[in-house]
């Protein structure tokens, strides 16, 4: 049993109440989880021709809908942090001591096997031990 469990959420995804009944199935008499949320900014020249109003909107938007999924569990904390997907829930479990971190996955395509996915590189990297729900 884990004692810190961190289940990243992709919002546009469906896998969120999955992966945090796995997370609760695996956690230890006083442990916490917490469900996390990576909010990208937008990459390269694209970024130019944003206002900054609408980033800021998109993040309101972004925290207002992981508090929405996660709003059946009120013993889950929520966090929203930015950066980039899989070095941030990697570096957000190591700077919090999280002991076991619980990811959804989609069907790998053939970039997958090039580039890697999310829950690749972070089973790959991560320094606990990473429980991967791979959806139908």
């Amino acid at each position: 049993m884990y004692q810190k469990i961190l289940v990243p959420m992709a919002l546009d995804h469906g896998v969120s109440p999955q992966t945090i009944e796995i997370a609760r199935a695996l956690l230890g008499e006083g442990g916490e989880i917490t469900a996390l949320h990576i909010h990208e900014a937008a990459q390269g020249s694209v970024s130019v021709y944003l206002d900054e109003d609408v980033v800021k909107e998109g993040y309101t938007r972004a925290k207002a809908l992981l508090e929405t999924k996660t709003e059946a569990y009120p013993d889950i904390k929520t966090q929203i942090i930015k950066g980039h997907t899989a070095r941030s829930i990697i570096d957000f479990a190591n700077s919090n001591d999280i002991d076991c971190i619980v990811i959804g996955s989609h069907k790998p395509g053939l970039s997958d096997y090039f580039l890697g996915s999310t829950a690749s590189r972070v089973v790959r990297h991560a320094k606990c031990a990473v429980h991967v729900y791979r959806s139908s």
